[in-house]
């Protein structure tokens, strides 16, 4: 559906034109004609898939210019607050009401100049409105629409006695809105509490994972990823590329490594000041920075519609997390890439988010060098073991060197000392014999073996690289 067939106020599509939106996304297909009946109502979406415009645009309809809040948006953190407070501004410019963002990490002395000047919606962080409305600066008793917006990562960042403290201090007689990547058990409890029989919209899960986004995945040890990515930048030379970790540590320790490497790379994380990771947002939005390194809770919110490249450093646990993190590439119906690394024991990982999601991630090579590697490949066991750790490896001794099962056996236990449950599946063969052996121990016999005769043949073994696609 065109947004010139349902929009009748032409100040509002004159907005929406020039944000070149042309046709409805699903979930606002969805919302819209709810939100026009004033009815309560809960959808599943996540960022990317036009959830702001669909609650803004049937807000904006209804409010009234006369510089007192109307409409309250909660979100988990600073950046999804100024961006969704941006996109209001967007649709609004021709309507005549401000949008006012409010969040910790600025002067609250400007903020308060902002919300005396007048301002129809506001849209902040729990935090800093509690703050302003103890100090008496900010009242909600005029709102008649609210919004909670990534209601499930609010909760996940422990807001939850924050939202309901605010929910208590606005009209009961209002129009509330909850959009949520999934709908927890919590999530429906509190919408149970505080809003009125609330409509269900879902986004279907086969869009969740975002449809214009390839998704693959790079089987690949701890040890090689370094190696992996770098060749992927090298290839693919992506204009804005982010790189999720699950740990601030892991942040700070590859923007270092690729910046060493001569990469420009910088991170983004919690315990860095709000100055700090405006000026890294900054030079992300601009271009001077072209990868981006960052936790999942620091990135929640990012609104840029450039990012072509998504790597999972880190394999998320949960696939929620991983919808949410590849939100962040094919955005505003452009085309993007989704990698996810990944090793040998974490391949029910990558089944557990192709349920979740219904989609498939394609199982991918690490591209070609077309010169000489950033970063050197090392000899990873992690990358050949099954899930009980064992690597496969070739002998170059078998049948016709007259070797039994037993005599190979004994042989590796008195030449490098490995007892016998680290060694697996042995197979004897006529001129060579596959056995396994547990990655802690593979180094070792490698080395050690490589000095010794068996039945008249200097011994050999050799990794057996190719490993079968699951």
């Amino acid at each position: 559906m065109e947004f010139a067939s349902t929009i009748k106020d032409e100040r509002l599509l004159r907005a929406i034109n020039e944000l070149e939106w042309e046709e409805l996304t699903p979930v606002q297909e969805g919302v819209i004609p709810l939100a026009r009946e004033g009815l309560d109502l809960m959808a599943q979406a996540q960022t990317g898939t036009g959830k702001t415009g669909a609650f803004a645009i049937p807000i904006i309809e209804k409010l009234e210019p006369k510089k007192t809040v109307q409409c309250l948006v909660l979100t988990p953190t600073r950046e999804l607050a100024m961006q969704v407070a941006g996109d209001f501004a967007d649709l609004a410019k021709y309507v005549g009401v401000r949008a006012v963002p409010i969040y910790g990490g600025q002067s609250i002395n400007v903020q308060t100049d902002k919300i005396r000047k007048g301002a129809e919606i506001i849209v902040g962080t729990p935090g800093r409105l509690m703050d302003l409305m103890r100090r008496g600066e900010l009242t909600f008793d005029g709102v008649k629409y609210l919004v909670l917006d990534e209601a499930d990562r609010m909760l996940d960042m422990g807001f939850i006695d924050d939202i309901e403290w605010i929910l208590g201090r606005v009209p009961k007689q209002r129009q509330t809105m909850l959009f949520s990547a999934t709908l927890p058990e919590t999530i429906r409890e509190l919408a149970q509490r505080y809003m009125r029989k609330p409509r269900d919209v879902i986004v279907s899960q086969d869009t969740l994972t975002v449809p214009q986004a390839e998704q693959a995945y790079i089987s690949v040890g701890r040890k090689n990823k370094l190696w992996a990515l770098c060749r992927i930048l090298d290839a693919e030379k992506p204009e804005l590329a982010m790189v999720f970790c699950s740990t601030k540590r892991m942040v700070d320790t590859l923007a270092r490594k690729l910046r060493a490497y001569g990469y420009s790379a910088d991170a983004i994380h919690g315990d860095l000041t709000q100055a700090a990771r405006d000026k890294v947002m900054q030079k992300f939005r601009s271009g001077k920075l072209r990868v981006l390194i960052a936790t999942d809770v620091a990135a929640r919110g990012l609104d840029i519609e450039d990012v072509s490249h998504v790597f999972n450093w880190d394999i998320p646990e949960n696939p929620e997390d991983y919808v949410h993190r590849i939100g962040r590439t094919a955005r505003a119906g452009k085309s993007g890439k989704a990698i996810t690394f990944v090793s040998q024991d974490e391949q029910h990982l990558v089944k557990a988010i192709e349920a979740f999601g219904r989609t498939k991630l394609e199982a991918h090579d690490v591209p070609q060098s077309k010169g000489r590697d950033t970063v050197k490949r090392q000899l990873d066991f992690d990358e050949y073991a099954d899930n009980f750790g064992m690597v496969p490896f070739r002998i170059n001794v078998g049948k016709r060197d007259g070797v039994g099962l037993v005599d190979l056996l004994k042989f590796i236990e008195r030449k490098t000392g490995i007892i016998e449950h680290l060694i697996g599946n042995v197979d004897i063969g006529e001129e060579s014999s596959s056995i396994e052996l547990h990655k802690s121990v593979a180094f070792r016999a490698m080395k050690d073996l490589e000095h010794y005769t068996l039945g008249n043949k200097r011994v050999r073994l050799d990794l057996i690289r190719e490993r079968p696609r699951r």
